[in-house]
């Protein structure tokens, strides 16, 4: 099973389209569910990704294995990754978390309950246009995992 936790709505029409195609092809290969939580946008940054990482914190169980997407993580090219992926299925890691900050980025605290840092880019990204490609990414992989074509 697969939770992709994420600070902030989805408001552009393209973007959940999109969400919605790929979320579709995954679940033909796993469980997947988008969960939401509440942004801050308040004028006190610092205040605003605390709060924010308290929401992601308390949807975290001790059994997830949780991946934050960081702009310093590690980078992997889609095979790499999607051997990651199997990696932890293989080992018993059913409860795989990609965990999405803010448009101000993730907690210390978030980052300390990380058991991978992923990075996708040098590049800053808007973090709802990162759900985007992450979903792509992952269906990506599972279907490099359960040799269907699609990856080239």
């Amino acid at each position: 099973m697969y939770k992709i936790l994420c600070v902030g709505k989805i408001k552009e029409k393209y973007l959940k389209e999109g969400l919605d195609e790929y979320a579709k092809r995954i679940m033909a290969f796993s469980k997947l569910d988008i969960v939401e939580t509440k942004e801050y946008t308040t004028l006190d940054i610092s205040k605003n990704i605390e709060a924010e990482g308290l929401a992601l914190l308390e949807k975290l169980t001790i059994d997830d294995y949780v991946i934050t997407l960081e702009i310093n993580g590690q980078k992997m090219d889609s095979v790499t990754f999607s051997q990651e992926l199997e990696k932890l299925a293989t080992y018993g890691k059913s409860r795989i978390v990609f965990v999405i900050g803010g448009s101000n980025g993730l907690s210390n605290k978030v980052k300390a309950r990380s058991n991978l840092k992923l990075s996708f880019s040098d590049m800053t990204f808007p973090h709802q246009l990162m759900r985007l490609i992450l979903v792509e990414q992952l269906y990506r992989a599972l279907t490099i995992i359960n040799h269907k074509e699609y990856h080239k």
